[in-house]
């Protein structure tokens, strides 16, 4: 059986990749030089690393998140690596009113937006759920409203400018998962809002694209921390996985699987044979390791 999953499921990214980009557009850093983007949560993790990523392609950045040291560290680096300029704002998204205070900031820095890249999540517990209704509130707040709040503020600019906008969501937002019901649910919503929104948009013909990122376990310092007691896969690399998701957002696909085949296959799987996909995921966890 283990041989069987080893060459099966790369079988199946390989297949769904094939159909998702069979007829791939290319990238060109020089896409960038100029352009006007915004990304959330650019303090650490990939946020972090688009920034830089941006940076090289001398785009303008204004960064956010909710730690202001760390944000000024990555302002500095930036300049250093060649943006056209960068600059922050630095609050929560549990405040309802900073979404605004994010976009009207670009507005008055640069009178227009080119790319929203909404990355931002709140913190939240691996385990099992525990009844707590109020912390799934407060996370729909941060990881989805916030989004919803940021890309209504944002639209009139990338109306505009015929831009982008760049949604991290994960593959927990495609299929759940256990011990991350509340972080889940918050990433689901995403997909249903802003799979709702491409298709108004494409009936009153707007030229804004949405590019949803399905991403699977990144070697980020707070995912490594909070999973890979309880995780048996190894993390894939935060510096190639916001380049990707750079290029997507540029090439207006309508959704990034990273990593390509393990993303892919657990997709194709989830249509094909969910129960077997479920016993899947369920044998990656080390359940010992969980402490209620």
């Amino acid at each position: 059986m283990g041989l069987l999953l080893k060459i099966f499921i790369p079988l199946l990214g390989l297949a769904l990749a094939f159909y998702f980009y069979s007829a791939p557009e290319n990238f060109n850093e020089e896409m960038l030089r100029g352009k006007r983007v915004i990304v959330t949560g650019a303090s650490s993790g990939i946020g972090e690393q688009m920034a830089y990523h941006l940076a090289r392609m001398e785009a303008h950045l204004l960064l956010t998140a909710r730690t202001e040291a760390k944000l000024q560290k990555v302002v500095k680096r930036c300049l250093e690596l060649g943006a056209a300029s960068a600059r922050y704002v630095s609050g929560s998204m549990e405040d309802t009113t900073f979404p605004e205070v994010v976009v009207k900031e670009a507005e008055n820095t640069w009178g227009g937006l080119d790319m929203l890249i909404l990355n931002h999540i709140g913190y939240t517990y691996f385990n099992y759920f525990n009844g707590d209704v109020g912390h799934i509130r407060k996370l729909l707040e941060i990881n989805f409203l916030s989004y919803v709040a940021m890309t209504t503020s944002a639209l009139p600019m990338l109306k505009e400018s015929e831009g982008s906008v760049v949604v991290i969501s994960s593959t927990a937002g495609k299929t759940g998962a256990p011990f991350s019901a509340p972080y889940s649910a918050t990433k689901f919503a995403l997909d249903g809002f802003f799979s709702s929104l491409r298709h108004e948009f494409i009936i009153d013909k707007v030229n804004v694209s949405i590019t949803l990122c399905i991403l699977g376990y990144i070697d980020t310092e707070n995912a490594v921390r909070a999973v890979s007691h309880a995780i048996q896969d190894t993390p894939a690399p935060k510096e190639e996985c916001a380049l990707e998701i750079i290029k997507s957002g540029v090439l207006r696909r309508r959704e990034l699987h990273y990593p390509s085949q393990a993303v892919g296959s657990l997709l194709l799987l989830r249509d094909i044979a969910p129960n077997f996909l479920d016993s899947l995921i369920r044998s990656n966890y080390k359940v010992e390791n969980i402490r209620r």
